[in-house]
């Protein structure tokens, strides 16, 4: 898969199908890989970029920070995950695409749509992160990381970042940055070196910018509320994609189809197909 650097970070990128361009922000918090479309908890039975590739360009990615991307040590902010979404439609030549996000993914696609309305031509956002206890999960994983950076250091982290395969999400003590200490040696090395104090104000800033509220993080309602792009909202359902969180965006979106349907029936048959129809109706 080909990567491109962007403002100095490591992406890596793949495109697949053809037709207008569907850039598609990946499901699964700081591990949000572009396999997690095939591969990720129910996204692996839903079968979107197969669905989707007959009629479209999906653009799938590795978010900064997960898989196979780079990262930097800094506060880590919505406004910088949109900064890797246009550097790479500029790379790729895509003036503006339909936007698609699952789970956090969402948070992101909507802060595109806000930071740059005349590039995105209409928002899918399926099961949307958010609600309070996912906002309660966040800052728990954040606190736990930051106990084990400050008993056992950061060339602890490192080591026990290569020392397995698990994520952020499922073990805490790695960290937002465990991806790319296991795969640049430079970025491994800088890290262990950072000045603990800075780290600390560092991974507070960004729990505290990340997650801050009790419903979707990333983009304030009053910005929503004046948004003239077309959006799709498919709600989840359980703590970490609470259906408030859906409903949310429903009341803060004025251009809006909202699929009422309960996530059983949200299956490989019916879940393309209805995304397919909202694409076509906002045009090629």
């Amino acid at each position: 898969m080909p990567f491109v650097d962007l403002d100095g970070i490591r992406t890596r990128y793949e495109t697949v199908g053809q037709g207008p361009a569907l850039l598609m922000f990946s499901p699964g918090g700081f591990d949000s890989g572009l396999e997690n479309w095939t591969t990720f908890g129910r996204y692996r039975d839903l079968g979107f970029v197969d669905a989707f590739a007959p009629y479209y360009t999906c653009v799938v990615f590795d978010r900064r920070e997960a898989a196979r991307s780079g990262g930097r040590v800094e506060r880590l902010t919505w406004e910088k995950y949109v900064d890797q979404a246009l550097g790479l439609l500029d790379h790729l030549g895509i003036d503006s695409a339909h936007a698609m996000g699952g789970c956090v993914g969402s948070s992101t696609a909507a802060a595109l749509a806000v930071a740059a309305p005349a590039r995105v031509r209409s928002l899918v956002l399926f099961s949307p992160a958010g609600g309070p206890r996912y906002r309660m999960a966040q800052h728990r994983r954040f606190v736990q990381h930051l106990a084990f950076a400050s008993e056992q250091g950061l060339g602890a982290v490192v080591d026990l970042a290569r020392s397995t395969t698990a994520g952020f999400s499922k073990d805490p003590r790695v960290g937002p940055w465990a991806a790319v200490l296991r795969t640049d040696e430079d970025f491994a090395a800088a890290y262990a070196a950072v000045d603990p104090a800075r780290y600390e104000r560092i991974v507070t800033g960004t729990v505290r910018g990340l997650f801050d509220r009790d419903t979707v993080p990333g983009v304030e309602p009053e910005d929503l509320m004046t948004l003239d792009v077309p959006a799709l909202i498919v709600p989840g359902q359980d703590a970490s994609h609470a259906p408030s969180a859906a409903r949310y965006l429903e009341e803060c979106l004025p251009v809006h189809e909202f699929w009422d349907v309960p996530v059983a029936e949200q299956t490989a048959k019916t879940a393309p197909a209805r995304i397919l129809d909202f694409l076509r109706s906002h045009g090629s």
